[in-house]
């Protein structure tokens, strides 16, 4: 990182800079870790339905945060609104320069793949920057081979690919994803930077989505992709995927939601564009923060709040990619151990926005349900446990009205299940890779599946968050194989 830079970054992190923190933002936390002590404790003091109080706050909890989405997603569906957050003019005032950052470690087997599907583009970037964070495999010896560069000297940045010059590679000692990308920026001079992860393919039009969203809004300082995900093609893999490609949709729609109540929290770093001049203001990424995208995205707000600035962040749901999701239940317990740790880290540096008028509704509606989410796994993880624990106890009164809420519970999460589908159709397009039926099956299954394994990575990110372990863990690699086969891609 340069001086700049990391001066700019000290002055703009609360992790360096500390802010003071309000009371109310300390009691929330503090209230959410309580209620789950005191509801813990009343399970075994209680014989009625009141023991399984952390199960029935589970269910509540989630109920009225989907009824808060559906609100905030209902003007969207409007004409008006559609076009104002998605529709990519045919001319543009000024056409803004836009380079491409990898951040790039031992990804020798999806590497390529990514780069053919920037070289596919419509709109081809203005420059392209492979930074390769001191990989151990043969990655940089499969890019001279394909491409023909010549890697320079380690810090150097390379003389351009004779096959596609705006490509160019940096080689660096190993030091992380974000000090990867911090480097990256100073080596691109374009007016906007995109990141894409090393095994992430973007459909054939997504970055002129993303030049014609920045052209035509100033304010707009950061942007994200729809991202849709692929697992390795083994039957776990093909389970897994079709359990996360519901769950990205959700996500997906959420970040809709929070955008229209100018809350949007993450811009994930897989496919994320940002505009240059902002990103240097801040100080870059976090090299400290195990989920980097994230933490930015506070900083950015932060930032603009401070300063008075009309800073915008939001999705475009016309640029869409493929992106590597875990196959395994190990690598997906290590990636959700990693997201969670960094997201309780950003949590506990932001937490003075936490109830803060002063953030808008940032800090009085989104940051308040994010402190609520450092322990709504806990809270699940406790309701299941207590479940069993009734059955096994004798206690099958109780187990059966537990169960007859978890029941009622499907029943919402049925129709908001359709109507999540319906909103990811109208706001991308995509009227292909998600199906109704498919998605009242995943909400019937879930709680009792995949839900119980997520929440297991979170708890597990707890652990790491408490320990103050760093790093990302072993990665699994495999070629996505959507280049030129099936699916297309364009998701």
């Amino acid at each position: 990182m340069s001086r700049s830079l990391h001066a700019a970054f000290v002055a703009a992190s609360p992790r360096l800079t500390h802010r003071v923190v309000p009371f109310l933002s300390v009691a929330i936390y503090v209230a959410v870790v309580g209620l789950w002590v005191g509801l813990f404790a009343h399970a075994f003091q209680a014989n009625n339905i009141i023991a399984w109080s952390s199960g029935m706050v589970y269910i509540v909890y989630d109920c009225v945060l989907l009824v808060v989405v559906a609100l905030l997603t209902w003007p969207l569906l409007s004409k008006a609104s559609l076009t104002k957050h998605q529709a990519v003019a045919t001319s543009v005032p000024a056409r803004p320069t836009l380079g491409v950052l990898i951040s790039a470690f031992n990804e020798a087997e999806v590497l390529s793949e990514t780069l053919l599907s920037l070289c596919n583009q419509s709109d081809r970037p203005d420059e392209i920057l492979v930074i390769d964070d001191g990989s151990t495999d043969d990655m940089v010896a499969r890019l001279r081979e394909k491409f023909g560069i010549v890697p320079n000297s380690i810090n150097r940045v390379s003389a351009p690919s004779p096959s596609f010059p705006l490509l160019r590679l940096l080689q660096l000692n190993r030091s992380g994803k974000a000090a990867a990308l911090n480097a990256g920026i100073g080596e691109i001079g374009t007016d906007i930077v995109i990141t894409i992860d090393a095994d992430t393919v973007l459909a054939s039009d997504a970055l002129a989505q993303m030049r014609g969203a920045f052209a035509r809004d100033a304010a707009l300082v950061a942007a994200g992709g729809v991202l849709v995900p692929m697992c390795d093609r083994t039957p776990l893999g093909r389970v897994l995927q079709w359990f996360q490609t519901y769950e990205y949709i959700r996500n997906m729609v959420s970040r809709f939601a929070w955008m229209s109540a100018h809350s949007l929290l993450l811009i994930s770093g897989a496919f994320a564009a940002f505009r240059r001049d902002a990103l240097i203001a801040v100080g870059g990424f976090d090299t400290q923060c195990l989920v980097e995208d994230y933490e930015l995205s506070h900083r950015l707000h932060r930032y603009a709040v401070e300063r008075g600035l009309d800073w915008r962040l939001q999705m475009v749901g016309t640029a869409h990619a493929i992106t590597h999701a875990p196959g395994t239940f190990g690598t997906f317990l290590r990636q959700r151990r990693r997201w969670f740790a960094g997201f309780l880290q950003t949590q506990y540096w932001n937490r003075d926005m936490t109830g803060n008028p002063r953030f808008g509704r940032l800090g009085t509606l989104m940051m308040p349900i994010k402190a609520i989410d450092t322990m709504q796994p806990i809270y699940g993880l406790t309701g299941f446990a207590l479940l069993l624990a009734f059955w096994l106890l004798g206690k099958s009164g109780i187990a059966e009205l537990a169960l007859g809420l978890v029941g009622a519970k499907i029943l919402i999460d049925f129709a908001f299940g359709l109507w999540i589908v319906h909103l990811y159709r109208v706001f991308t397009g995509d009227r292909v890779s998600v199906g109704y039926g498919q998605a009242l099956l995943a909400a019937a299954i879930e709680p009792f599946s995949f839900q119980l394994l997520r929440h297991t990575g979170a708890a597990w990110g707890w652990v790491w968050f408490l320990s103050g372990r760093k790093g990302w863990g072993r990665q699994q690699r495999s070629a996505l194989g959507v280049i030129n086969g099936s699916p297309a891609a364009r998701p």
